[in-house]
């Protein structure tokens, strides 16, 4: 639902990244970005991005909440540290209308995608037409539901088959089969899972939906998504960075199993040395904004939007008279919207991800209210439209009375165990910051 979408990272020694390029980065390469996008948790899901033959492929799938369908969309760059050199998206044919695509070339050339399922499914496609052959049965997991995010290897003349089992929540996990032939039969490995948190008190949970790869010294690495709370947190729902990626080592002797370290917060692992950053791009993971919006510059390239903006005319950096500023041009709706709103309406709303438990940030703000009663400009420590915590200042009354309130308002439109508290007004502080605690992580 983040616009621009699908963030690359680049990294030289796996532990500084750089964000080296959005691939859904303009709405002309998906349109339905900007129009099909009323549900608050869809989009684009469980992207894959591979490297063949000098290619770069991303696949995933778009879920679109306004018509019910799901489809396979497919971009490829040669230059992936380019925006532009991202192509328009190229639909696969979706057979079982299923989430989580991989791609997979064998040693023949063709092209397999295999997809969720119980069985995971898989089907032969052609890149160049995205047709799709009818689907196979492949492997059903161990034992648990949500058989999800697939991913094939070849290795010691095995096909290995990694997937998500659990669901996304307490349960998920990683595990792994192989299988002489693509049809299989496929035998589970006696470590399974390779990865996971269940039953544990980690500050690490939900680890699962995971991939492999290796670095150039020949490492081999995973990848997963996991949740940073611990177990009792996250039954209170409270992990506000939601899902992130963590990286954990795995060996994998020669013609053996893998197998991989738990997620556990301070890890090791044969690193690669650490060298400069992998490109000229300033890099946002753990590195400090100041941003001034100086005359001929851009908006941050891993700031956000809600929807690709559907009026960008709203986000105006450097208007005559106002060097150095950002003026935002209120929306009709606020961040919740109301019954009538689409997203052609559009929101006037930027974020940036939240990439630290521990954190403060503080902004700038000359309201300039164009009604009398009702505008609002702040801040927003925002998940979606049904779910934000807002600090801002909203007209109350007669502006050029200067009736303005500092208010604090929460949203949870699915709030069911617990009582939203009512949104409190105060007058207005001259300066707004605003500090954010929160407990450090538990190592």
């Amino acid at each position: 639902m983040s616009f621009p979408g699908c963030p690359v990272f680049a990294s030289t020694g796996l532990v500084n990244w750089d964000l080296i390029s959005n691939v859904l980065n303009r709405p002309a390469q998906l349109p339905q970005i900007r129009t099909s996008t009323n549900g608050q948790n869809l989009g684009m899901f469980a992207t894959t991005l591979r490297f063949h033959n000098g290619t770069f492929y991303l696949i995933g799938a778009w879920v679109d909440s306004d018509h019910g369908g799901v489809e396979i969309v497919l971009f490829t760059t040669i230059n992936p540290y380019d925006d532009n050199a991202w192509t328009n998206s190229i639909r696969i044919q979706n057979p079982t209308r299923a989430i989580d695509p991989d791609t997979f070339w064998d040693d023949d050339g063709s092209v397999i995608m295999a997809v969720a399922g119980s069985p995971i499914q898989a089907s032969y496609i052609d890149l160049a037409t995205g047709n799709a052959t009818k689907p196979f049965d492949m492997w059903n997991g161990t034992g648990y539901n949500n058989q999800e995010g697939p991913h094939l290897y070849k290795k010691y003349g095995y096909y290995y088959l990694l997937i998500a089992e659990g669901g996304t929540e307490l349960l998920h996990s990683a595990t792994i089969a192989r299988s002489r032939s693509i049809t299989g039969p496929w035998g589970s490995s006696p470590s399974n899972p390779l990865v996971t948190a269940r039953y544990t008190d980690r500050y690490f949970q939900t680890v699962g939906h995971a991939d492999l790869f290796q670095d150039d010294a020949g490492n081999w690495w995973g990848v997963a998504l996991a949740t940073r709370a611990g177990s009792a947190l996250y039954n209170e729902t409270t992990y506000p960075m939601g899902r992130e990626t963590v990286l954990y080592a795995v060996s994998w002797p020669d013609g053996d199993w893998p197998v991989a370290d738990q997620v556990t917060g301070e890890m090791s692992g044969p690193l690669p040395s650490r060298s400069p950053k992998a490109s000229s791009v300033p890099a946002f993971m753990g590195e400090p904004d100041i941003v001034d919006f100086a005359p001929g510059s851009s908006i941050p390239k891993h700031w956000v939007f809600w929807r690709a903006p559907a009026k960008p005319q709203s986000f105006t950096i450097s208007p005559p008279g106002h060097s150095d500023t950002l003026r935002l041009t209120a929306s009709r709706a606020n961040l919740t919207g109301d019954k009538d709103f689409s997203p052609p309406d559009g929101l006037t709303f930027l974020a940036r991800r939240q990439t630290n438990t521990l954190f403060e940030f503080s902004v700038d703000i000359n309201p300039n209210f164009a009604t009398a009663k009702g505008d609002e400009i702040g801040v927003t420590a925002f998940l979606h439209q049904d779910q934000h915590v807002d600090l801002g200042i909203v007209s109350m009354g007669s502006v050029a009375k200067g009736n303005l309130g500092f208010r604090f308002r929460a949203t949870d439109l699915a709030a069911a165990d617990f009582t939203v508290p009512a949104p409190k007004v105060t007058p207005p502080p001259s300066v707004m910051a605003i500090r954010i605690y929160s407990s450090p992580p538990p190592f």
